[in-house]
């Protein structure tokens, strides 16, 4: 039977990319993202190249529509067994900035969001004693630059949450967990940035060959298709170009 996953932020970058990656694999996808025009245009690229998928329009932020997910996910395929918590958003700031709404969207989709899908997921999971969790990090989970307090503290607060499920999890109910900390990625997330003084990060990597989604979404399959008694706990991908 094919493993059934959910992927959060499906609607463009990562998310977008590994759904493709995870049908042409064979594994049928429920797709969530708040944008429904994009995830009918994926849900379409799917279907073209023969993908069993399904989407839901979703704010990660609440945990009744993230309760509605996995149980429409259920309704849909009779199992989930991956979630990919994708969803994040990085409108990073200098502190005294003040931008006190941008910590509040982080804090709320970056750390609530995969609070909520795990919560979601994890009684379907124990219950088929079956699952893989993986969250989206990020090398700004290992390293703090100016700017990135907030968001670095989003991202470290995943690395933690997603460890201390690792060691929850008890012999034989098979749930596995895993990091994964991407570097620059060509992706939207920098057009959220409204403070004018971090122009500079667009600078910064527009010489450089950045990842493609692609290449997260090779090592998210990676994970999820390792045997079952091993468990890749964390995997950082960084251009080669990228020092920090």
């Amino acid at each position: 039977m094919s493993k059934v996953a959910i992927i959060t932020g499906a609607s463009s970058g990562i998310g977008h990319a590994t759904a493709l990656e995870l049908a042409q694999r064979g594994f049928p996808v429920m797709l969530a993202a708040r944008r429904e025009e994009r995830l009918k245009e994926l849900q379409q690229e799917i279907e073209a190249i023969g993908g069993k998928v399904s989407y839901r329009v979703v704010d990660v932020t609440s945990y009744a529509e993230m309760e509605a997910l996995a149980k429409a996910t259920v309704d849909e395929f009779g199992r989930v067994d991956i979630l990919v918590n994708n969803a994040g958003v990085m409108p990073i700031s200098f502190l005294n900035k003040r931008k006190i709404d941008e910590w509040d969207q982080m804090i709320d989709v970056n750390i609530k969001g995969v609070l909520y899908g795990i919560g979601a997921v994890l009684p379907y999971m124990e219950a088929q004693k079956s699952g893989h969790i993986i969250n989206i990090s990020s090398v700004a989970g290992h390293i703090v630059g100016p700017g990135s307090s907030v968001y670095s503290g989003t991202k470290y607060a995943v690395r933690a949450i997603t460890e201390g499920l690792r060691q929850e999890m008890k012999f034989g109910q098979n749930v596995r967990t895993t990091i994964i900390c991407p570097g620059a990625v060509e992706t939207e997330l920098t057009n959220t940035i409204t403070d004018k003084d971090l122009d500079r990060i667009r600078e910064q990597f527009k010489n450089m060959k950045v990842l493609e989604g692609k290449n997260i979404a090779d090592a998210i399959a990676y994970a999820i298709e390792q045997p079952e008694h091993v468990d890749v706990n964390e995997i950082i991908v960084r251009p080669t170009a990228q020092s920090m």
